[in-house]
């Protein structure tokens, strides 16, 4: 039987990148996957060839009312949420190719890169969180980065919400460990061939990693039982090793 047969999986930022990858896995492992960004048409085309069941929401994570009716939607048609996979996220890297020290930030982009990274996490984490609670089971899984735990000069606000991540994957899984709710961070372990990256040289893309990177890790951590590892963060890796 496969790792996920039958469980509700629902992958923020899921129309590309490491979210489309994981959403396609998922969706191998027998897995009942729920799409959700703003990319309607795209989510569209992924969903079509998918091998198992899937839902297409459309939401934009900073939107509380629009993640809440995402959530809704998706107790509506499964019944309930086993894994919630906190993916979507930005950089001001990626909107503008180049890195920006604090004195050159605007107010907006440094908003729009924290309440994405940060208040998305929050506002979907807390709208599956009674739904798990209830059944006294699920997984919250958090993609963070190498910069939640180190940082680099020019990355300000995606640094400060990756350390802001990390926290929140902490105090979500204290809050959650006698309600049999599991919360980890996993972070690909390095660069990743997503569009924050288009801008590099030929020489230096080719250390970069491929979407699929965290597949493994995260097919583990939403296989894991009430009883699972909790409020740890590490890269993909080092989670294919602990509960390989």
């Amino acid at each position: 039987m496969p790792a996920l047969a039958d469980d509700v999986i629902v992958v923020t930022g899921a129309s590309r990148g490491l979210g489309r990858a994981m959403v396609e896995r998922f969706s191998d492992e027998g897995a009942r996957v729920v799409l959700t960004a703003r990319d309607e048409e795209r989510m569209d085309e992924i969903a079509t060839d998918l091998p198992g069941e899937s839902l297409v929401v459309p939401a934009d994570v900073r939107d509380a009312d629009a993640v809440e009716r995402a959530v809704a939607r998706t107790i509506e048609e499964f019944d309930r949420v086993d894994t919630l996979v906190n993916n979507a996220g930005v950089s001001l890297l990626g909107m503008y190719d180049g890195r920006n020290r604090l004195e050159e930030i605007s107010e907006e982009d440094w908003d729009t890169v924290l309440e994405v990274n940060l208040k998305g996490v929050f506002l979907f984490t807390r709208a599956v969180l009674p739904h798990m609670y209830e059944r006294e089971s699920g997984n919250i899984v958090n993609v963070s980065s190498g910069l939640g735990r180190h940082s680099i000069a020019g990355a300000g606000p995606y640094v400060s919400s990756k350390w802001g991540l990390e926290g929140l994957t902490r105090t979500t899984a204290l809050e959650a460990e006698d309600r049999g709710v599991n919360a980890n961070a996993v972070d690909p372990g390095g660069r990743v061939d997503t569009a924050i990256w288009d801008h590099l040289p030929d020489d230096e893309r080719e250390e970069i990693l491929d979407p699929d990177v965290m597949n493994d890790a995260a097919v583990l951590l939403a296989a894991q039982g009430p009883d699972g590892v909790s409020g740890e963060s590490m890269p993909a890796e080092e989670w294919e090793q602990r509960l390989g």
